[in-house]
């Protein structure tokens, strides 16, 4: 994997201290001894460009071919944030120099540009190099209005998912859609890879659980692409009101689930290298326990730890404040011990094809305060596990001391008919 030109990861001003002696985590014991750590900076390979060996792997927003005629004297939405591509230029940038009327830009979690952190509301603004004005969809309204509707005659959907069910991406699809076919406006969607489309796993959400992490029983990772996941919106009648929206997709070329993809640009702050996005699924479980899973660090979601764990864990690391990353991390300037899964092998994720259930039994198990680990109430900065893994069972499972076959096995037979349902919206094979 050569790295990327423009690598977007930046190391200076990240404190991480590594024991001297050791290169990833220890075995947690009741007498294990910290070494005195050293202060060292660890590069991490950036997301790349996605190669599909001899075959050239086109995105749907690459086609243009197949879509501008369809957009030709048409007032056109655009859905995008800064994984929005052709090329080096954002896809409004480059269809506005094709001479598509674009008239309205609206902007998801981490706005359109992508300069807000995780959780923070972005407000509606003008778009200070097109001049266009951006819509929020989320800060005070997730959907478009219908006012906001009124001028547009096709919605035009180009962001970059992750596979992974409490990745907003989706919900924000979801409303978008549901908001179009309310006022019959079509969407037209520009399909990209799933990088951690070649798996399905996880426990399937429970309705009762259902909130902006997660709203439709689905497991934690989908094995879907944006424009399958449409199709199965549409097809379960999981709009709201069971309307039906109006999509057209443009295929991605040359692809398949199975096959790798490293994304050109990140696609959120804390998204920010290959590594951390083959983690995710695993990893952003971490949020509904009171740890630090790398925020405040240019490693999020590939570092684990807290100052509890001192004595248990020879890794360390101190989160700062980052802005447009994590402003308040928890356990900011604090030093934390815990995991470095930085040089995890990530094709044991793409050999086993599940969730590391592992880390998180191991962290709970040398916890000193189990009852503070799946406590929501002590920061502002955790999530609640219940609805992160969309199901109260596997904090319950952790606790009582289960395996991880033994928890992989309860999520059956909803898995099972997850994965047959999911057949009849694939594109791709």
């Amino acid at each position: 994997m050569k790295t990327s030109p423009s690598s977007f990861l930046l190391l200076a001003g990240l404190s991480l201290n590594l024991a001297a002696c050791a290169a990833g985590h220890s075995t947690p014991t009741p007498t294990a001894i910290v070494l005195k750590a050293t202060e060292k900076k660890v590069k991490e390979k950036p997301v790349q460009k996605g190669k599909v060996q001899d075959n050239e792997l086109r995105t749907g927003a690459e086609q243009t071919e197949k879509y501008l005629p369809y957009l030709q004297g048409k007032r056109v939405g655009m859905v995008v944030n800064p994984t929005s591509i052709i090329g080096k230029e954002t896809t409004v940038d480059s269809l506005l120099k094709l001479g598509v009327n674009i008239v309205k830009i609206f902007g998801p979690e981490h706005g359109f540009r992508g300069n807000a952190s995780a959780g923070i509301h972005v407000n509606d603004a003008i778009d200070a190099k097109t001049g266009i004005k951006a819509v929020s969809l989320y800060g005070k309204n997730a959907s478009p209005s219908k006012e906001e509707l009124a001028d547009v005659d096709v919605m035009v959907f180009d962001i970059q998912d992750v596979g992974v069910r409490f990745y907003t991406y989706i919900n924000t699809l979801q409303h978008v859609m549901e908001a179009c076919a309310a006022q019959n406006k079509e969407v037209l969607i520009l399909d990209r890879p799933n990088p951690n489309g070649f798996y399905i796993d996880g426990p399937i959400l429970d309705p009762k659980l259902a909130s902006g992490i997660g709203l439709q029983p689905i497991p934690i990772v989908h094995g879907l692409t944006v424009g399958e996941y449409a199709q199965m919106l549409n097809g379960e009648g999981w709009l709201k009101n069971k309307l039906k929206c109006k999509i057209k997709i443009i295929k991605v070329a040359n692809y398949q689930h199975d096959l790798p993809y490293e994304l050109p640009v990140k696609p959120s702050p804390n998204l920010n290298t290959a590594q951390s996005i083959l983690l995710y699924p695993t990893t952003c479980l971490f949020e509904g326990t009171y740890l630090n899973h790398g925020r405040g660090t240019q490693f999020p979601f590939t570092i684990i730890g807290a100052p509890a764990l001192k004595g248990k864990y020879n890794f360390s690391f101190t989160p700062k404040s980052i802005k447009g990353m994590a402003e308040s991390p928890i356990f900011q300037n604090k030093l934390c011990f815990g995991l470095d899964l930085r040089n995890y092998d990530t094709e044991k994720i793409r050999s086993a094809k599940i969730l590391n259930l592992n880390w998180i039994i191991e962290l709970y198990e040398a916890s000193p305060n189990k009852a503070d680990f799946f406590n929501y109430k002590l920061s502002n900065q955790m999530n609640n596990f219940d609805k992160l893994a969309g199901d109260a069972s596997l904090r319950k499972q952790i606790i009582a001391g289960k395996s991880e076959k033994e928890i992989r096995a309860s999520w059956e037979p909803g898995l099972s008919r997850y994965k047959t349902m999911r057949k009849k919206y694939l594109l791709y094979p």
